[in-house]
């Protein structure tokens, strides 16, 4: 009998065997604990629906993207979690934010959206504002065209160039296209928290020593609505000359 033939055998038999038994706790076909692929609606891990509803436009851990950053100490200092939650559900009509609860078509249960207006706050809005005490969210007065020419002149233009029309160090912001796809909240609130991501600095930020007033910010707002399309379901590349 050859001894060294068992030394080898042996542990390949003991490994079958281990595998055999393990493979008895979980009979074929069967899915094992935790394995399951979860419905749409039972999906309530913050992270999972983040990055599933919001991620797209908002930016990976809320940095920012298409839309604004949701992970900014300053926003969510600024919105009232009544709000927030309001636009999860309903959207903003006639821009870019769409309705996600399922009571006003969308794909989201209540619980859902909760996970998600909570969640935003309990993972993002730790930081310290260090003493800075923004403007409210919502505009306390009607806004002035003429003067919010003035206030645009003072502090975006040297950005954002004459007429908003794009500088060398900001983008077209008169441009009827972007004015579209955002309300006037949406511009109140990027003039007062800025967009971090991009540069953009915060109502304090565009003249050293000098922060915008709330009412130059609800100024400037107005003159920036006055250069949207009157007529939006005009497209803007039909000329002038043209028959309308």
């Amino acid at each position: 009998m050859n001894p060294f033939r068992y030394a080898f055998v042996t542990p390949a038999l003991s490994m079958l065997a281990i595998t055999l038994l393990w493979g008895c706790g979980s009979p074929p076909g069967k899915p094992r604990k935790g394995s399951e692929t979860l419905a749409p609606k039972e999906v309530v891990k913050f992270d999972t629906l983040y990055a599933q509803n919001c991620s797209g436009c908002h930016g990976a851990e809320g940095r920012g993207g298409g839309a604004i950053a949701l992970a900014d100490p300053l926003y969510l200092s600024i919105v009232p979690e009544a709000t927030m939650r309001k636009v999860i559900v309903n959207g903003v009509r006639g821009t870019s934010m769409p309705a996600f609860a399922q009571s006003a078509g969308g794909m989201l249960t209540d619980e859902q959206i909760d996970v998600i207006s909570s969640g935003i706050r309990s993972h993002w809005s730790q930081e310290i504002l260090n003493g800075a005490d923004p403007p409210s969210y919502f505009a306390k007065s009607m806004g002035n065209v003429q003067r919010g020419k003035v206030a645009y002149e003072t502090f975006c233009e040297s950005c954002h160039g004459p007429q908003g029309e794009g500088g060398p160090k900001g983008s077209a912001i008169t441009n009827k296209s972007f004015l579209a796809l955002v309300s006037d909240q949406e511009l109140r609130t990027i003039v007062i928290v800025g967009r971090p991501e991009l540069g953009a600095p915060d109502w304090r930020g565009n003249v050293p020593g000098k922060p915008m007033s709330d009412q130059e910010i609800t100024d400037v707002v107005a003159w920036l609505a006055s250069h949207r399309n009157q007529n939006p379901e005009q497209p803007d590349f039909i000329s002038k000359n043209e028959p309308q």
